[in-house]
């Protein structure tokens, strides 16, 4: 059997940011100084990646259902990869943005490095406006402290991806 580990890792990724994504809908940005446009334009901007992963994803039941399934045990090998080195980085500073590291994930997997491009399921990932995000969070954020959270959301972001591209199937 073939297994193409782009679209495997992809998958991994995908769910790993739906995760993040329902953890985002708890977090309280409250502590940091943020208007409620940018709130309001986080939620707009989650809500639409939460819809285009839920259309390429299933359900969470289903992996589980699955787990003797090749294809899934690898995929939950990747998510567990992922999740495992987040987990590793937020041991050391636990406060954390799950939007901001959703977007970072998925802009340097689908934008940067360029993962699965020429796949019509994955056009809105490569498309999506990541630029606009980073605006918000990072180059127009007057809370310095929160301005820094979404920097170090991105080291991570980077560096996880990064060591998912070279993981291999082992």
């Amino acid at each position: 059997m073939v297994i193409n580990t782009a679209s495997v890792k992809s998958e991994a990724l995908l769910l790993f940011c739906r995760d993040l994504i329902n953890s985002y809908k708890t977090t309280s940005l409250d502590i940091y100084n943020i208007d409620e446009d940018l709130k309001t334009f986080i939620s707009t901007k989650i809500e639409d990646v939460s819809k285009a992963i839920d259309v390429l994803v299933q359900p969470n039941n289903y992996y589980i259902r699955n787990i003797r399934v090749i294809n899934i045990k690898i995929i939950l090998k990747y998510y567990n990869f992922i999740n495992d080195e987040v987990s590793r980085y937020l041991q050391k500073e636990p406060n954390f943005n799950p939007s901001m590291l959703c977007f970072a994930l998925l802009s340097t997997w689908f934008k940067e490095l360029e993962y699965e491009k020429h796949k019509k399921e994955y056009i809105f990932f490569g498309l999506f406006p990541y630029w606009e995000v980073f605006d918000s969070l990072i180059v127009k954020s007057k809370d310095l402290e929160y301005k820094r959270l979404n920097v170090k959301m991105v080291q991570i972001a980077e560096d996880v991806i990064v060591k998912l591209d070279k993981k291999g199937l082992r």
